[in-house]
């Protein structure tokens, strides 16, 4: 049995998706050049006017944007409507100078609400679930957003925010939340929480929507065994709209994009090349639908690849496998490329959980890379009380994990197995990496 929330669009036929989405393209063209001075600029500069798009084929043909223009044009520059048609902002965490603000009409949320309900309902949720919501409200989208879906679907709605892991538990059992929405790493403290009060009898969790973070399949398998659930991987950016726009089905062989409001397309991230499917490169977002905060040929960062396969699910939108990362969460460490998730993948597949941190420094004029990891609770329970020995051991593991590095990445890095609990909890985005060398820049 196959779940839906809108089967007449989730099933469309492709030859009759593009229509639809050349349709909106050639409308969503004229409305950014009439309302929005930066695009009308943009387009003049490159010599291509609202007539020369006819649909989707000709989307090449627009600029580009990034993040460093949205930050540029902080904060009407890009509002594509009145501001007396706006009802609402979000805002990206601006950890790096000036924040990125998306503006809202009321139909602009309506749509993200649907796009978040077709999350919820693909990861098997009905009317009767209770959806429990512990992403971060406010300012950040994964918690208004989930929140509006579970309305959609007709949840019944726990908007727990992100925190209060006490709370977070005694809501879980006392409402019996059956659908967990948050990010990856609070999700696997959540589950070490539970395993330690020793309350996963009281659990009825049945699945959970996790994202706005990078996490590996072997994350994935711990969290299922963790919460006894089905994990689903749910994508989106601030400054699209928020999760939602694209998720995982039950087949869980990458995310559905909503094609109906969202056209990728796959770049080579040093020439702006389009790619063909299936070749790894910089995803790349046209909105077709959002009217006050409409990007056109957004440049994401996020690296992965597209597949129009037939899914079993018999959705016919298009899937984007899980991101490998991000162009500018790369590390080059030594002359090497570095991800984040390559460390992970070998923590996790060597029995530790995803409590890590990333440590990068530069001494003299050499760059160091450290990996601290904690033992699980396992590990330590099965630790000797006498000190040389848990440090034998302890040095044991951690050429282990050095050995495994450097055959993931090609370079020597240091490894620190440390006591559980020693690296601080997140309760949002797990803080994976601390690159000191940005001090000396």
């Amino acid at each position: 049995m196959h779940n839906y929330y809108q089967p007449e669009i989730e099933t469309m036929p492709r030859e009759q998706l593009k229509a639809l989405q050349s349709e909106r393209l050639v409308r969503q063209v004229r409305h950014v050049y009439d309302n929005v001075k930066f695009y009308r600029d943009r387009m003049d500069a490159a010599g291509v006017a609202p007539e020369d798009i006819h649909g989707i084929e000709d989307l090449a043909k627009l600029p580009f944007i990034t993040k460093d223009d949205l930050k540029d044009q902080y904060p009407y520059g890009l509002l594509g409507v009145p501001l007396s048609e706006c009802v609402r902002i979000q805002s990206t965490s601006g950890t790096t100078g000036k924040r990125v603000v998306a503006f809202y009409t009321q139909d602009d949320l309506d749509i993200w609400d649907e796009c978040c309900a077709r999350a919820i309902v693909a990861a098997g949720g009905t009317k009767d679930d209770v959806c429990h919501v512990c992403y971060g409200y406010g300012l950040f989208t994964g918690g208004p957003g989930l929140n509006g879906g579970s309305h959609k679907v007709g949840c019944l709605t726990l908007p727990m925010s992100s925190g209060n892991t006490e709370r977070q538990l005694q809501f879980m059992t006392d409402l019996g939340s059956t659908i967990l929405c948050c990010t990856p790493s609070y999700a696997a403290n959540l589950g070490e929480a539970i395993a330690e009060r020793g309350l996963k009898d009281k659990i009825k969790l049945k699945a959970g929507i996790f994202g706005a973070e990078p996490w590996t399949e072997e994350m994935r398998h711990n969290i299922e065994e963790a919460l006894g659930i089905k994990a689903y991987d749910i994508y989106g950016l601030t400054e699209i709209s928020g999760p939602g726009v694209s998720f995982e089905c039950e087949e869980q062989r990458g995310m559905h994009i909503q094609e109906d409001h969202f056209i990728p397309e796959i770049i080579n991230p040093d020439t702006g090349e389009v790619l063909p499917e299936g070749e790894i490169g910089e995803l790349v977002f046209t909105c077709i639908t959002k009217k006050a905060f409409p990007l056109l040929r957004y440049r994401t960062r996020d690296l992965c690849y597209l597949t129009s396969e037939k899914c079993s699910c018999g959705r016919t939108h298009i899937r984007m496998h899980k991101p490998t990362g991000r162009s500018d969460d790369m590390m080059i460490v030594k002359g090497v490329n570095v991800f984040p998730s390559q460390i992970e993948t070998v923590l996790l597949n060597q029995g530790y959980q995803a409590n890590y941190q990333i440590v990068v420094d530069r001494i003299g004029n050499s760059d160091t890379i450290e990996v601290q990891v904690e033992l699980t609770p396992e590990m330590q329970a099965a630790m000797p009380a006498d000190t040389a020995e848990k440090e034998k051991i302890v040095t044991r593991k951690e050429k282990e994990v050095a050995t495994g590095l450097k055959n993931m990445l090609g370079i020597k890095v240091d490894v620190k197995v440390v006591d559980l609990k020693t690296i601080a909890r997140s309760e949002g985005k797990a803080v994976r990496v601390v690159d000191k060398r940005k001090l000396y820049a």
